[in-house]
């Protein structure tokens, strides 16, 4: 495709000389014999000199080139302009597709805009981090500086100290938790990490996250209601661990007092599906396109239990062993996620 492009651009430009080196000639001939016929120059016009003829053509062809030239010198500044711009951090700069006629330079055209509006919506996208982190940091370390500042007070009864610490160390287990999740995202989507592929039990994978999660749900009396079959498979056992343990979390933070939580692991031909469910109060159609972005939080009066890291952990991870997962909820009905990961040799998945 790049060399039939350069053959294309070499011919245009071929053309275009070719035409005004024939065009000048014609027009020098045409004025000389001009100037013979109205007797203004003698002689046999035959026998014009070619110093004369060449000077002339000369003259016309620089003239002609510079006209003809103009149009497409136009559009290179204006792309240096707007290149200029965009280094100012002047996203907001286009140019317009449809002005040239030649095809190479809407191709350009076009490029150049798509490639300044994805910098916006980067630079949209880091300002929302910014933003969002610096949030997130502040919430808990109010909180620490708030209880801390409650303990140094000298009549504090035991029962309000041991309370006022307990918040304490709930705030910096929050802000241990944001900077891991933060440092595993930018990890898992820069490919930073060093991937280690290995054969596990995915099904003792997620009972031992159960068992290590045993305390939150128990605590809300929530009952498991498990279909787990034996599957043994091959991918990245600490990124996997985090998807299950984000999917299980959000259940259990969601479910009511007494609710059931549903987990299905099944084997198929070509694919493993993992399903987790619970009866919480679902999620809004209008939430759903956005509920695996970056610090997004669909239940925002809900927003202190949780970063909005977790789901987007989960994207990016299934990304990455080029699976999928997708959600299925609606207002009042619960959430279930189902996450498929292909069967197959690790090395053309991870």
């Amino acid at each position: 495709m790049k060399e039939r492009t350069s053959w294309r651009l070499a011919l245009i430009f071929t053309v275009y000389i070719f035409l005004i080196i024939t065009f000048t000639m014609v027009v020098s001939i045409t004025i000389m014999l001009l100037l013979y016929h109205y007797k203004i120059l003698s002689g046999n016009p035959h026998g014009v000199p070619f110093l004369i003829l060449a000077c002339i053509s000369v003259g016309l062809g620089t003239l002609f080139s510079r006209i003809a030239g103009r149009r497409i010198f136009r559009r290179i500044d204006e792309f240096v302009e707007a290149t200029q711009q965009v280094a100012r951090g002047n996203f907001d700069v286009r140019l317009d597709d449809d002005y040239s006629t030649i095809k190479e330079m809407k191709i350009v055209s076009h490029n150049f805009n798509r490639m300044v509006q994805e910098l916006s919506q980067t630079e949209i996208l880091r300002n929302d981090f910014v933003e969002n982190v610096s949030h997130e940091f502040k919430t808990p370390l109010a909180a620490i500086e708030g209880y801390a500042t409650l303990l140094q007070k000298k009549d504090l009864s035991e029962e309000k100290r041991s309370e006022y610490t307990d918040r304490i160390l709930s705030s910096t287990r929050r802000l241990s938790a944001l900077s891991g999740n933060i440092l595993l995202l930018s990890r898992v989507e820069n490919r930073e990490l060093d991937i280690r592929t290995e054969a596990f039990s995915l099904d003792e994978q997620i009972r031992e996250i159960l068992l290590y999660t045993e305390h939150d749900w128990s605590a809300k009396h929530i009952e498991l209601d498990l279909d787990l079959e034996e599957c043994e498979y091959t991918g990245s056992q600490d990124l996997l661990g985090h998807v299950w343990h984000n999917l299980i979390d959000n259940a259990v933070r969601f479910s009511p007092e007494g609710g059931t939580i549903g987990i299905r692991l099944k084997k198929e031909q070509d694919c493993v599906r993992v399903t987790v469910s619970d009866q919480g109060p679902g999620i809004a159609l209008e939430d759903q396109a956005r509920i695996f972005e970056k610090f997004y939080q669909a239940d925002k009066s809900r927003s202190a239990e949780g970063n909005g890291l977790g789901l987007a952990l989960v994207r990016r991870i299934t990304d990455l062993h080029h699976g999928t997962v997708e959600l299925q909820s609606a207002p009042g009905q619960g959430a279930r996620f189902t996450v498929t990961l292909p069967a197959g040799e690790p090395a053309s998945r991870v």
